[in-house]
């Protein structure tokens, strides 16, 4: 009986690590918990957000320095949300050539390998 309150316990500890954080809402201390996000960000977005609630991704990315693709994608895996939705522009900015790359690299290792 132990095991099983303990192993429950874990769960909703675990679940409540990854749950969705939203940037309208969160305190500055929510936002610092995120891998990526320091004080000083922190701090960049709540002062940003007294001037209105962030519309979208695009939004935040404008209005504050220091997110972009690249960042947003890292912190909308992490479970940072703008309005309750997620940063879906993360595989549409990848390199589109990086298929052809890793190809052309893997043909070369295999006839050096002959």
């Amino acid at each position: 009986m132990l095991k099983k309150l303990l192993s429950l316990l874990a769960a909703c500890c675990a679940a409540s690590a990854f749950a969705a954080v939203d940037v309208n809402t969160a305190t500055a201390e929510d936002l610092n918990a995120l891998k990526g996000i320091g004080p000083a960000m922190s701090t960049r977005i709540v002062e940003e957000r007294k001037n209105g609630n962030f519309k979208d991704w695009d939004d935040l990315k404008a209005r504050v320095k220091g997110i972009g693709n690249k960042k947003a994608g890292k912190l909308s895996e992490q479970g940072l949300t703008v309005g309750g939705a997620s940063y879906d522009g993360a595989a549409a900015k990848a390199p589109k050539n990086k298929g052809k790359k890793a190809a052309k690299r893997a043909a070369k290792k295999a006839s050096a390998a002959e």
